[in-house]
């Protein structure tokens, strides 16, 4: 299931997975609480508190079609990756009595997950346990599930990455992404930076969403080393794999495939998503990446200087690489396949 917002992506992206996978999506709404801000600052944020509102009655329609979907489709288990989405659908599974098994990618448990875990038949982290507050007994470390393609790639395999995405074969390479949606932040540091970047030899490859392509392309530099695209639904592998330093959000997933292929990060978390803040203070803390915020890239030459400085540094970058690569876990996918099928196997017939 998918959330309205993320629809889209989603159906493009599960559009090459390599079984069917049918999506749909359902309404859903989810609690506000921006991170930095103090109770009296939210308790006097009436537009906040208003969508808040008006979220709970997502929450409701989306609890009724998840019944309708849980009726339809007969699941033998329902696996919820923890994001508000997941809540209607996992009140529904305890309706019906359907074994739930849950996924926290984040290096805390998330608001939805603390929710619904107390019907989770088995609970799967991203991180340590001791980041989390589940019972130890139903719970287990398995890491963030990722496609087996991101490992570190060789030489000849960097090479043919970006032949793939059509960049200059010898200069360094400069990946930014500000995830599905894009992040204002990431896009404005990126063009202001990118005129001095260009200049000392470097290319760039600026992933900025869909709903900030538009503006990007308006207000950037034209320049045959800056590429510049919406959102790639395929083969993003490549376009990783082909970078020499990358400037992302802290996604949990998104750092485990950056883990997994051995690649260096700035790690810039979004100002109000609590969970990417702890994620990167986590990494951070293990020298595992750069951290930098969004404040600072925006009133401040820090972005550029932090990008030109790692750029420059092969022996920094490598140092990073090699630290972010301890935390990957490349049996996740299986370890969460197998607690799901484990799961099955124990409540078949109940």
């Amino acid at each position: 299931m998918s959330d309205r917002g993320f629809y889209e992506q989603s159906k493009g992206l599960m559009a090459h997975a390599e079984v069917p996978v049918i999506v749909s999506s359902i309404w859903a709404g989810k609690f506000r609480r921006y991170h930095g801000q103090s109770k009296l600052e939210r308790l006097l944020d009436v537009k906040t508190n208003l969508l808040n509102l008006r979220d709970t009655i997502y929450i409701g329609i989306g609890f009724l079609q998840s019944l309708w979907t849980i009726f339809r489709f007969k699941p033998d288990v329902v696996f919820a990756k923890g994001g508000f989405v997941c809540l209607p659908m996992a009140c529904a599974a305890k309706v019906f009595r359907v074994p739930l098994v849950i996924h926290d990618s984040d290096a805390r448990a998330g608001l939805t997950n603390r929710i619904i875990a107390r019907w989770a038949q088995a609970i799967a982290t991203g991180a340590p346990l001791e980041h989390y507050s589940y019972p130890a007994a139903i719970s287990s470390y398995t890491g963030v599930p990722i496609s087996s393609v991101f490992r570190p790639m060789s030489s000849e395999e960097v090479l043919h990455a970006r032949r793939m995405i059509a960049v200059n074969e010898t200069k360094p390479l400069l990946v930014v992404t500000g995830g599905g949606l894009g992040a204002t932040a990431i896009n404005k540091a990126t063009v202001k930076a990118a005129s001095k970047l260009l200049d000392e030899g470097y290319q760039i490859y600026h992933v900025t969403g869909k709903k900030h392509y538009n503006s990007v392309k308006q207000s950037m530099l034209k320049h045959a080393d800056y590429h510049v695209v919406p959102f790639v639904y395929k083969d993003m592998i490549n376009v990783l794999g082909a970078a020499d330093l990358v400037v992302s959000r802290a996604s949990a997933t998104f750092l485990q495939e950056l883990a997994g292929l051995k690649k260096p990060v700035i790690a810039i978390p979004a100002k109000y998503l609590g969970d990417q803040q702890v994620n990167a203070v986590v990494f951070d803390k293990a020298q595992a990446i750069k951290m930098l915020q969004d404040d600072e890239i925006l009133t401040s030459h820090t972005y550029y200087d932090t990008v030109s400085e790692l750029l420059a540094d092969e022996s920094q970058r490598a140092s990073y690489a090699k630290r972010l690569h301890e935390f990957a876990r490349p049996n996740a996918a299986k370890d969460v396949a197998t607690m799901i099928s484990s799961v099955y196997e124990t409540t078949r017939g109940r």
